[in-house]
């Protein structure tokens, strides 16, 4: 038996406990000892990151061996259209290799909590959204993706990993779900942690 922990992770923090910088990070968020993440999620995005004290479960979902799909909901500079979906599908070539074929379709703007700070319609007064599933974990690979096929992305949130599905969690919202096997469990608890009174703003 394990426990995983779902966290919507806020726009601006980092997926670790502690900076130098002064920088948000988990800690602001939750308040569980001796979990860790399994994998992580960029600084500038946001949505599911999963953590966890058992070390044989993070290898299971973060090593790239084991292939977990991460979906992603995206924000891109423009309206997307057929031959950018295309090219994601079949797979493209960025300077550290060609990817593998991705599922990529548009969607409608996901029913999420606005972006604090919001993306600027003056500077952005056309943007369109697209659903991209991947099973790699390069870096910053969906941005390069989608900037490659010539819509950059303003705005990223990963929705799910494997079978585990952000759900309605808020950002700074996590749940709790006890795996007796290596999948989400049926009855999960959720609990909000605050942001500490005295916490330092994003450099």
């Amino acid at each position: 038996m394990s426990n995983l922990y779902l966290l919507h992770k806020p726009f601006q923090v980092l997926s670790q406990f502690s900076d130098r910088e002064g920088r948000q990070t988990l800690a602001q968020y939750i308040d569980v000892k001796d979990i860790y993440p399994a994998g992580r999620l960029d600084y500038d995005s946001e949505g599911l990151l999963l953590l966890s004290s058992d070390g044989e479960l993070i290898h299971r979902i973060s090593h790239p061996r084991h292939k977990q799909p991460k979906t992603y909901w995206a924000q891109v500079e423009g309206q997307i259209d057929d031959a950018a979906l295309k090219a994601l599908r079949q797979g493209i070539t960025l300077k550290d290799g060609p990817t593998q074929p991705a599922k990529a379709r548009r969607i409608e703007p996901p029913t999420t909590a606005p972006r604090q700070p919001a993306i600027d319609p003056k500077r952005h007064p056309s943007t369109s959204w697209l659903e991209l599933i991947i099973s790699e974990g390069r870096n910053r690979q969906v941005r390069r993706m989608t900037a490659h096929v010539g819509f950059p992305t303003l705005r990223l949130i990963r929705s799910a990993i494997g079978p585990w599905r952000l759900g309605d969690l808020a950002p700074g919202e996590w749940r709790k779900e006890t795996l007796h096997a290596p999948r989400p469990a049926n009855s999960p608890q959720r609990k909000r942690v605050q942001p500490a009174a005295k916490r330092r703003k994003p450099t």
